[in-house]
């Protein structure tokens, strides 16, 4: 029988001094720390009491320990082994022992501080009152990383305490066997599964998941980002960073800060592979970043080296930040303001990649490119492009890019997939059944609002456009801009419509001000109509009700007959709002 790892014993200190060396990758010291205070502390108190804290899992690099600084830190060796299972572990034991702070989840640094009283061996996550408490020590990590010795650590400790209160000998026993126990931690033995460097990742995720109780899974992602850490730190830090600023607003200078995404450092990865690579599916990616011959099945780091070059090239693109506004500015052109239209990150992720490409590789004109991704983006983002099986969907449309040499072939290819889409079947049969739906988060919904965008709508029975009232930066108490039932739940529920889902019909409902919204309350269409169509000039109110899909005597119509009419009309608005980038285009 072949097995696929070996079995191998370690200490704490042994993990811990070969993670210093970089024999053992760890790259999440620098990378945002899941793990909350208590279950560091209950990982503490477990091996304190001797209970088994679970296998590491290992698994060999396969390419040669030449020595070499790994990013910013002064690693003497490249790691032989990198983490699979246990990262979160041994952040935590490594960075308590160590003294070091961790980036937390919303990217501010913080130490784990863990207190431990001697008297009944007992842990905690310190706070104001802990620290104020001489019975406990407050920050175990001085015991290992602090300046003093053991020794005059627990003299200074014991002295502390029995100044507070008076200590008998016996006392003092027991709390230097408490301590010296706790010291002692750093011999606690692991087992650890080291996993062949012939084993590929593919079998290393089928490991994992068979191994691990949560059923946690790994995707292709998780690998790539381990071997920037390993090979490429820089890289990977330059993309957290880039995720760490656009969650915060800019103030004086240049930022990624936006309203429509905050996207995570494995998402900007799959724009990165897309440009530098032409793929969407990174089990290739993955292997050919470790140096690996698909053919001979052999690591070279020469190989390894020359395709972390495109993909260091691919991510600066991706990351500039003029390419980065750019590319929002083509969502803004769509019709598209803020995160709350956007209900597939895939799909603007992806119109990304479309955007370098034509940006980096065909060198399209700038007015040309924001017309050409805003169709893509509207296409994409209303059809559900990538929702079903983004990765193959997408490499079929990098596919097309093959044996194209000019920005009028790639704008070609472009729009043939968007005409595809967006077929007569599409906008009068497809279309309106798709509205039938109650979902707040339904893409045609969005698409319509972006039309309404495209159209320099009004909002309904106002004199403000669509546009200036659901600009994400002005923000009040209440919502400038409301979702309105034009036939109220409770004239519905009179009529014998008690479901919400019959109620809650996209095409019951129409952008208002909120203030109208309070004034119309349950009053049937018929009663509220005539006073607010009172306020509009013939002209005005026919484009009024164009915009809104409602037809001159939508107030006297039966609701089911209201709705089938009313969807129809929807469709009609959004193929007309995308006629406008469309025509724009000069197509």
């Amino acid at each position: 029988m072949t097995t696929l790892f070996k079995e191998v014993n370690y200490s704490l200190n042994k993990l811990i001094a070969d993670i210093d060396l970089g024999e053992i990758g760890l790259p999440e010291i620098q990378r945002p720390f899941v793990w909350p205070n208590t279950k560091v502390r209950d990982l503490f108190d477990s091996m304190y009491k001797g209970f088994p804290v679970g296998y590491l899992l290992f698994w060999s690099n396969g390419v040669g320990n030449g020595h070499r600084q790994i990013g910013t830190n002064s690693k003497q060796k490249i790691p032989r082994l990198l983490i699979v299972d246990g990262q979160q572990r041994l952040t935590s034991l490594f960075a308590v022992l160590k003294g070091l702070p961790v980036v937390r989840s919303d990217y501010t640094r913080g130490h784990i501080q863990i207190a431990f009283r001697p008297k009944d061996q007992k842990f905690e996550v310190a706070d104001a009152a802990i620290l104020r408490d001489p019975e406990y020590i407050p920050n175990i990590s001085e015991l290992w990383a602090g300046d003093l010795s053991r020794n005059r650590f627990v003299k200074q400790f014991i002295t502390k305490l029995d100044e507070h209160r008076p200590l008998t000998a016996d006392e003092e026993d027991h709390l230097i066997e408490s301590i010296d126990r706790l010291y002692d931690l750093q011999n606690y033995p692991f087992t650890a599964l080291e996993l062949s460097s012939t084993v590929d990742e593919e079998q290393v995720a089928d490991v994992f998941v068979r191994i691990n109780s949560q059923g946690v899974t790994l995707n292709q992602a998780d690998f790539i980002l381990t071997l920037m850490s390993v090979f490429w730190d820089e890289g990977r830090a330059e993309l957290e960073r880039f995720c760490r600023e656009v969650r915060q607003p800019a103030t004086n200078q240049a930022s990624p800060f936006n309203y429509f995404i905050r996207p995570d450092p494995d998402q900007l990865l799959r724009v990165s592979v897309g440009l530098g690579f032409r793929r969407a599916r990174l089990r290739h990616v993955y292997s050919i970043l470790r140096g690996k011959d698909l053919e001979t099945e052999t690591f070279s780091e020469e190989r390894r080296e020359d395709q972390f070059a495109i993909l260091q090239q691919a991510q600066e693109q991706a990351l500039n930040l003029q390419n980065w506004h750019e590319f929002l500015k083509c969502l803004i052109r769509a019709g598209y303001r803020s995160e709350k239209m956007i209900t597939s990150q895939t799909a603007l992720l992806y119109s990304y990649v479309f955007f370098l490409i034509g940006r980096q590789n065909f060198h399209i004109d700038h007015y040309a490119l924001r017309n050409l991704i805003a169709r893509w983006f509207f296409m994409a983002s209303m059809t559900g492009r990538y929702t079903g099986s983004p990765e193959t969907v997408m490499e079929q449309d990098l596919a097309r890019l093959r044996g194209i040499s000019t920005s009028a072939e790639f704008e070609q290819v472009l729009d043939r997939i968007i005409d595809a889409a967006f077929t007569e079947d599409f906008w009068h049969i497809t279309l309106p059944e798709n509205l039938a739906t109650s979902s707040a988060r339904s893409p045609s919904l969005f698409a319509y609002y972006a039309a309404l965008n495209l159209l320099d709508a009004k909002v309904l029975f106002s004199q403000m456009r669509v546009n200036e009232l659901i600009d994400p930066a002005i923000r009040g108490r209440k919502a400038s801009i409301e979702r309105h039932h034009l036939f109220p739940k409770a004239y519905l529920q009179r009529l014998g419509y008690d479901d919400t889902r019959d109620s809650n019909q996209i095409a019951n409902y129409a952008l208002v001000e909120w203030s109208d919204n309070i004034d119309i309350r349950d009053t049937p269409p018929s009663a509220y109509y005539p006073d607010y169509a009172a306020r509009f000039e013939s002209d005005e109110l026919r484009e009024m009700l164009y915009w809104h899909a409602l037809s001159e005597n939508w107030a006297e119509m039966d609701y089911e007959i209201f709705l089938v009419d009313r969807r129809k009309r929807i469709a009609q608005v959004i193929k007309n709002g995308f006629a406008r980038l469309t025509s724009v285009a000069g197509r």
